[in-house]
């Protein structure tokens, strides 16, 4: 059996409101070109479809498309199970429907998956309870056992995992009750089916990114490898954006991330999807399928300014990447240089300026700010906001009486709380 593990699409997801829908729709038609290419008998989807619990429309109809193209009219088994930003009961909406293509959508822990009615030439689900199914593709000599367990919190496992609120005792309580729902699963494995398991995580020890809304609060949801089911012959999850494997796991265990870079800390990161060939009772084969459909996340630090910013856009640098732009700068910004830098590039998403005080117009080495009077560094900072006209002297004036005014405050305030703390 040849399967894809895939995970955390987030259809609907923007960076700093541009829109990645097209984005999307290339790596939804490259993820089915590559099912073709490999000859992929089923798909597991990790959790996190959509990037809200309310998606909006356009995503919604992409989703149905990609699992539509996906199944391949039931020639090719699809499950899915939701993430902690899916909403369980509007993802499985179509549950009905899906099931007669071979399609399994599981929302909720406790879900039951039942069997499906065979039809000729069709995927089928031969037996399936709580969170597990056994599928059968055509052409394929043997059946998928799958643990398919959705983003398992306590809120949606509807019950308490400990008694006290403390948080090494709701970890442990937590991990136990896992260990004890994949012990429970793992019985359902035989030597003769490929044995399987999905599921929407955060494994102890993952790297993770500055995209992914963490769910493991306090470390509560913060898992041990070893929950997982013994028997399983491989483990595909979803929640981190990078891909990666998870160490100390009773079997192969692997993030496939996601196929899209949705921050600035994934700028490097090299996007896949992961394929698994499979038989029953042997090790399984894994390895990574690089995916391109994303626009690339770039950073840039112009320490030679504007200037150097115009140069590196007339040179065609990263012309197809959204590009966050760190900007060294002397004095402000005026109104025109931003709008130009604004219309510059259509990929910059951030323009942060920094200020850097320390550089000399002169060509004089740098005086250190922190030995300079009080006075000179508010000339030097003026001059350098106002293109190099200085104060005049009334204005300095002000600014030092306003200034011996705000400390003479300070001084008073914490002279008073020190008092209070000493009477304490």
């Amino acid at each position: 059996m040849r399967i894809l593990h895939t995970a955390d699409w987030h259809f609907g997801k923007t960076i700093e409101g541009r829109d990645r829908l097209a984005e999307q729709v290339a790596f939804v038609e490259e993820l089915c070109g590559i099912c073709v290419e490999e000859r992929i008998d089923l798909v597991l989807v990790a959790g996190d479809v959509f990037q809200s619990p309310n998606p909006s429309a356009a995503a919604e109809e992409l989703f149905y498309y990609a699992v539509d193209r996906l199944a391949d009219h039931g020639r090719r088994g699809v499950v899915i199970v939701a993430g902690n930003h899916d909403n369980p009961d509007r993802l499985c909406a179509a549950a009905p429907l899906a099931g007669r293509l071979g399609i399994t959508l599981a929302g909720l822990p406790k879900e039951e998956l039942g069997p499906t009615s065979p039809g000729a030439g069709r995927v089928y689900r031969v037996d399936g309870g709580q969170a597990w199914l056994e599928l059968a593709v055509p052409g394929v000599g043997h059946t998928a056992v799958i643990a398919a367990l959705p983003y398992p919190s306590e809120g949606r496992l509807k019950e308490l995992v400990a008694q006290s609120l403390e948080d090494k005792d709701l970890r442990q309580g937590y991990n136990d009750r896992l260990a004890g729902l994949f012990g429970a699963l793992n019985a359902r494995y035989r030597p003769d089916t490929v044995n399987l398991a999905v599921s929407h995580l955060y494994v102890r020890g993952g790297i993770e990114s500055d995209s992914e809304q963490q769910i493991q609060v306090g470390g509560v949801y913060a898992v041990d490898p070893l929950i997982f089911p013994a028997n399983a012959q491989y483990i595909a999850l979803g929640h981190l954006h990078r891909p990666q494997y998870v160490g100390g796991t009773p079997a192969p265990c692997r993030y496939a991330g996601s196929p899209l870079a949705y921050s600035f800390s994934e700028t490097g990161y090299a996007k896949s999807v992961t394929i698994i060939e499979a038989l029953p009772g042997k090790d399984v084969n894994i390895r990574e399928m690089p995916v391109a459909s994303g626009r690339p996340l770039v950073r840039w630090r112009a320490a030679g300014g504007l200037a150097e910013v115009r140069q590196w856009v007339a040179d065609g640098r990263d012309r197809d990447a959204w590009i966050e732009v760190e900007l060294e700068i002397v004095k402000a910004l005026a109104l025109d240089e931003i709008q130009e830098l604004r219309a510059m590039h259509p990929g910059f998403v951030t323009i942060r300026p920094v200020f850097n005080l320390q550089e000399d117009r002169t060509g004089q080495e740098p005086a250190r700010l922190n030995s300079m009077p009080l006075n000179e560094l508010f000339i030097r900072f003026y001059e350098r906001q106002n293109g190099g006209l200085r104060p005049d002297d009334k204005l300095v004036e002000m600014f030092l009486e306003l200034s011996q005014s705000i400390l003479s405050e300070d001084a008073a305030d914490n002279e008073g709380h020190d008092s209070g703390e000493a009477a304490g």
